[in-house]
């Protein structure tokens, strides 16, 4: 049974189209029309897979976005989502930790893949993508950059976890001639801080699999592994998981 998942998401959109395995992916920027973003991606991901559409049997929608497409069968939070998809990419996962555009959650599974407790930060920008974009667009480089610039700097320590209030310390430290480095690995130090506090208050065991995409940064792995004091297992491709754990529910309705 051919599935397919889209996870609309503030930033980007995914879709995963599954047949018993990953068959075709697609990312697409979601811009101000998440519905029309998913279309995108529900094609280009079927033109990827070569599957005609009339062979898709269900298509699960899932992140901020999911209300957006008539054509999903079925909706699904992207809490359980992420969480189907890092289990099934690594069965010993037992906390997942997903830093979104907008929001970042921390979930704690059972040994069997259930849901167990979780946590989600949905309220401000704070500890989220959408926080380093501001940050690295206030350094004039990119996010890449700022991961890479922070390895080696020693952090300056950033007080404010507000976007806004952050923006404004940021301006007066470069004022003051800190160096880009030192500002970005505080920056980092500051979402590492923010994951810790919110995984205080699940139950946080290993395996702890990182997804969505600031996962793919080495950087930010690094510094949330050791404020948590775990080893972070991060998917091959982390951005995807969302959409595929849509595809998994998917294919067993």
């Amino acid at each position: 049974m051919v599935s397919v998942g889209i996870d609309i998401g503030s930033t980007a959109t995914k879709a995963v189209v599954f047949d018993g395995k990953i068959v075709g992916q697609s990312l697409v920027a979601t811009g101000w029309d998440p519905k029309e973003a998913g279309h995108k991606a529900f094609q280009e991901a079927l033109n990827n897979a070569d599957i005609a559409e009339n062979r898709i049997r269900h298509i699960v929608g899932t992140g901020y976005g999911r209300i957006s497409l008539p054509i999903f069968t079925n909706r699904v939070t992207e809490i359980t989502c992420h969480a189907r998809g890092a289990f099934h990419l690594h069965p010993g996962t037992r906390t997942v930790i997903d830093i979104g555009g907008q929001d970042c959650k921390v979930i704690s599974l059972n040994p069997d893949g259930s849901i167990a407790d979780f946590i989600m930060n949905d309220k401000c920008a704070a500890g989220t993508g959408r926080f380093l974009q501001v940050m690295a667009g206030i350094l004039d480089i990119t996010l890449d950059e700022l991961g890479t610039l922070a390895v080696e700097a020693e952090p300056v320590p950033i007080s404010s976890m507000c976007t806004v209030f952050a923006e404004s310390e940021v301006i007066g430290l470069l004022a003051r001639g800190i160096g880009k480095g030192s500002i970005a690995a505080g920056i980092i130090d500051t979402i590492a801080h923010r994951i810790q506090g919110l995984a205080g208050r699940v139950p946080l065991e290993e395996t702890v699999s990182f997804t969505g995409g600031l996962a793919q940064n080495s950087s930010i792995c690094g510094k949330i592994g050791t404020s948590l004091g775990a080893s972070l297992y991060v998917p091959q491709s982390p951005q995807f998981v969302g959409a595929l754990g849509a595809a998994l529910i998917g294919s067993e309705l």
